[in-house]
């Protein structure tokens, strides 16, 4: 009887701690969502350089107060001086600095092609991110993913194309945007499996000062040579940056980073096509906007092929296991 009680609440908390990573996610797509509209705010007030600097300042002003908050809660519980971290391979630090640099490369070639390009074209194309983060995975670091998650992959990258294949039709066609959507995806990929690699070295809020901080930095010397005006001159262009760095950058990609110590880049990446969905469905609800068939097709291909990868609970059970094991070496190895 005890025996069935303890394997009740057994059960209980491991269908708990599955649901509490799926809602992580979402909360991120819902601060993602907004990312395109604040975005095309923002560039109509500033350039799109200008736009990701002051984006990545605040998120690291945000991301450095929460680490120093944490320290210092931590010092006070333990009431103990907070000891310097441990010393790091020049491996593990080149790792960290690479994604730094893919980040702030991603996020410039995305905002630009937002300016060159229909935001459609721009979300489209950069949802290709899922098929170069798998293909990465399985070339650069012997990731294995089943047969029904691969065919779920390219259903749901049909269906983001298809939700803005009717824009797509209507563009001007131009190539050089619609060129750099496509780069911006693969350092999109590329974020997601470095971040992949160094997520049991380093803490997730050491990820996410550092990959903005080092961002920030690079970003630094561009817009003081190529920028006239680098920070809004407005209370509207303060208030849309500081939601893109607060919402988008911190929330959104923050928890998104926080994911990956469950789940498998492959696997966030797919989940973030969920995006043009909850975008199209906010678009229907806030400003009535009819969705047509080619919508509707896509949103169903997106769902149909989430629901494939997912049911494929090999894939999902291979990433926490990869975690698992790589955490119990990194603490035999200290």
């Amino acid at each position: 009887m005890v025996e069935n009680k303890l394997s009740l609440t057994q059960e209980k908390s491991d269908k708990a701690s599955n649901i509490l990573p799926i809602i992580v996610v979402i909360i991120a797509l819902l601060a993602l969502s907004t990312t395109a509209i604040f975005i095309k705010i923002a560039v109509s007030q500033m350039s799109a350089v200008a736009t990701l600097f002051n984006r990545l300042w605040i998120a690291t002003i945000i991301f450095g107060l929460w680490t120093g908050i944490n320290q210092a809660r931590t010092q006070i519980k333990d009431d103990k001086p907070i000891l310097p971290e441990q010393r790091y391979a020049i491996k593990e630090i080149a790792f960290l600095i690479a994604v730094g640099l893919v980040h702030v490369l991603g996020r410039l070639s995305w905002t630009w092609s937002l300016t060159q390009t229909g935001a459609a074209n721009a979300n489209a194309l950069g949802s290709l991110n899922p098929i170069f983060t798998t293909l990465g995975g399985w070339l650069f670091f012997g990731q294995i993913f089943g047969r029904k998650f691969i065919i779920g992959l390219v259903l749901a990258v049909l269906g983001a194309i298809a939700v803005g294949f009717e824009d797509l039709l209507r563009s001007n066609n131009n190539i050089t945007g619609d060129v750099v959507a496509v780069i911006s995806s693969v350092f999109y990929a590329a974020n997601f499996l470095l971040i992949e690699q160094i997520r049991n070295k380093f803490s997730i809020l050491t990820i996410l000062v550092w990959r903005c901080a080092i961002a920030t930095s690079l970003m630094i010397p561009v817009v003081l040579i190529f920028e006239k005006q680098v920070f809004p001159v407005t209370l509207s262009g303060w208030l849309v940056v500081f939601a893109l760095g607060a919402i988008c950058e911190a929330l959104g990609h923050g928890l998104i980073v926080y994911s990956l110590k469950t789940f498998s880049s492959g696997f966030i990446s797919l989940l973030l096509l969920l995006n043009p969905v909850i975008v199209a469905i906010l678009a229907w609800i806030l400003f009535s906007e009819n969705l047509s068939i080619f919508n509707l097709l896509g949103l169903a291909l997106i769902l149909g092929g989430i629901y494939l990868a997912t049911s494929n609970k090999e894939s999902i059970k291979s990433s926490v296991n990869n975690t698992m094991q790589d955490s119990t070496r990194s603490s035999t190895t200290n």
